[in-house]
């Protein structure tokens, strides 16, 4: 077991998920899941945890699948622009998707003690931001969220 959202879950069943999520949409769009796209999806999934690009790529160059740094961010651009990955802005790193079933606007909440990211969901049109968009006119179509703060394992351990 291994927590999403700050929960417990099972962690093999959600990356077979994403897996076949990410395999079907493909297969749909004709799009090209690489070898090295999909071992980089598998990293963040195994993983379970916001990862840096430098980091994927070390375990990329270890397995013999490249070395350079185009290799890993390629792969990250492909796998973010089909949402089976999300960037954290904040962190500068990345994230496989926590709900590859559907599509949404990720949120994520970010641990400052741990490091800790879960990601949640929101709307683009919602609370105060979507009635000020929708009031000026405006249409809002990528929105990122990142909150931080503390894990439920971390809120006793901080002063």
């Amino acid at each position: 077991m291994s927590t999403v959202g700050f929960r417990h879950h099972n962690h093999n069943h959600c990356m077979k998920t994403a897996l076949s999520k990410a395999e079907e949409k493909c297969a749909n769009q004709k799009l090209q899941f690489t070898p090295v796209r999909r071992r980089v999806l598998e990293i963040l999934l195994e993983q379970h945890k916001a990862m840096g690009a430098y980091d994927i790529l070390a375990i990329l160059s270890a397995e013999g699948m490249g070395s350079q740094p185009p290799v890993a961010y390629r792969a990250l651009d492909f796998l973010v622009q089909h949402g089976f990955v999300h960037r954290i802005e904040q962190m500068n790193a990345y994230a496989a998707c926590a709900h590859p079933t559907h599509d949404h606007v990720p949120a994520f909440l970010i641990c400052r003690a741990c490091k800790a990211v879960a990601e949640t969901e929101t709307e683009l049109t919602q609370g105060r931001l979507g009635a000020a968009a929708d009031t000026s006119g405006f249409t809002i179509e990528r929105i990122v969220v990142e909150a931080e703060g503390l894990c439920p394992d971390c809120i006793g351990t901080q002063p």
